[in-house]
């Protein structure tokens, strides 16, 4: 039987430091101490001119959810990702309790710098949902 393996998940982006710091706001991560023999991410960026704020990443404190990390890259975003994180804020809840606890986090996640695309209410067969952006424009929903 194969090993169940762990998953990261890359974000190309213009400003890794700045995602990594809006996802870590989302989700309750932690940014990763600096690598060793550095005191901090910004003097391990200061030890290889050119690579400053190249990369940064987020970690779930407790170890179980998967890490993000952000890589910086010369290229806009210039179409739909194909692939996005739901935010896993209303689960278990169903009509309007649901609608109101993805109603205020989506307040919450915009104070950060996200964007409120739209919201596609329930219809009696699917819950409600709110898709959003996060700070450079990738696309992602409260579900």
């Amino acid at each position: 039987m194969p090993s169940i393996k762990k998953v990261q998940i890359t974000f190309d982006c213009a400003e890794p430091e700045r995602v990594a710091r809006f996802w870590c706001a989302v989700l309750g991560y932690d940014a990763p101490p600096a690598p060793e023999g550095f005191a901090s991410w910004e003097e391990f960026d200061d030890a290889e001119p050119g690579r400053r704020g190249a990369d940064r990443a987020s970690i779930d404190p407790v170890g179980e959810e998967p890490r993000l990390s952000f890589q910086r890259v010369p290229e806009g975003k210039v179409v739909k990702n194909r692939v996005h994180l739901d935010v896993r804020a209303g689960t278990g809840l169903v009509g309007a309790e649901r609608l109101a606890v993805l109603e205020a986090e989506c307040a919450r996640l915009v104070a950060l710098g996200a964007v409120h695309d739209h919201t596609l209410y329930a219809d009696g067969v699917n819950e409600s949902c709110i898709n959003m952006r996060d700070v450079e424009g990738n696309e992602f929903c409260l579900d």
